[in-house]
């Protein structure tokens, strides 16, 4: 008898990830949604509360159903 793996769909910038870990880190996050940790971080979206995570890469979170997360990027900004 084999059990099946329980996957949780979460979205980075609104785009589906679909994990089956429980916990991540914010790095792991980013680099499965194609995202440089190094020039950026998550804030994680709950209704209107949001907790930046900036400074917490390495700090394993929390994986649940519908956990919502947008990156900011710490890179130079370009003017038009």
């Amino acid at each position: 008898m084999t059990s099946a793996i329980h996957t949780f769909t979460i979205t980075v910038d609104g785009e589906r990830l679909e994990v089956a870990e429980h916990e991540l880190t914010p790095a792991e996050i980013m680099a499965r949604a194609g995202l440089d940790p190094a020039t950026h971080y998550l804030i994680e979206i709950d209704g209107r509360h949001q907790t930046s995570l900036e400074g917490k890469n390495d700090q394993p979170i929390h994986i649940h159903e519908g956990l919502k997360l947008v990156s900011v990027s710490t890179g130079p900004t370009t003017v038009s």
